[in-house]
């Protein structure tokens, strides 16, 4: 992949408390936190954007409405000062949200796009972004879903559902590329993910 431009802007998409809720059932990829963290890490030292999303549900039973402890971020992913936040109610991070507005006011036209979960929130967000004439990179092991059946009463495990949303967006609405990759040629520091613990906010 190509070096990131400057402003490249990390989108961090709906990493909240409520998603540890077991009703969402089996999870992969229990690293994401971790590789989230990193690159939030890293685009504070390299003085790149990060916005934050923030799923505000208004679904009655959801873990993810404003009056629930499941609402606020995880520890990994707890915005700085001075971070721009960003609150939705639906799936894409563009709707109802002024998001668009401050990228383009912004001149950023380059996005790396991590979070939960891979085939709902995460994913639609990268295609809006592509479909906006956005430039977009999705970090494939930054993001996670959930088992899921489907219409037919077909079980899908989270892997697979995780697999099949990345590959059905590469080279169409993004470059999907791994934490390594961004790092070591996207921002052109260390191949390898630095293994201390990161620094939270």
């Amino acid at each position: 992949m190509k070096r990131l431009p400057p402003n490249t802007a990390l989108i961090v998409v709906d990493v909240q408390i409520g998603f540890d809720d077991p009703k969402w059932g089996k999870r992969n990829n229990p690293s994401a936190e971790k590789n989230i963290a990193e690159l939030i890490k890293l685009w504070r030292e390299t003085k790149r954007p990060v916005i934050h999303v923030q799923h505000m549900s208004d679904e009655p039973d959801s873990p993810l409405r404003p009056d629930s402890p499941g609402n606020a971020f995880k520890l990994e992913a707890q915005p700085a000062a001075g971070e721009r936040i960003e609150h939705k109610t639906v799936n894409s991070s563009f709707i109802g949200t002024q998001l668009e507005e401050h990228l383009r006011a912004s001149n950023i036209g380059c996005l790396v796009v991590v979070g939960l979960t891979t085939d709902h929130c995460v994913s639609t967000t990268t295609r809006m972004a592509r479909n906006l004439g956005f430039e977009a990179y999705l970090v494939s092991d930054a993001t996670a879903t959930f088992n899921r059946a489907g219409f037919d009463g077909r079980s899908f495990s989270a892997d697979e559902i995780h697999a099949t949303a990345l590959a059905s967006l590469h080279n169409e609405f993004a470059t999907v590329a791994d934490t390594q990759t961004i790092v070591a040629e996207g921002l052109g520091l260390s191949a390898t993910v630095s293994a201390r613990p990161p620094t939270l906010c």
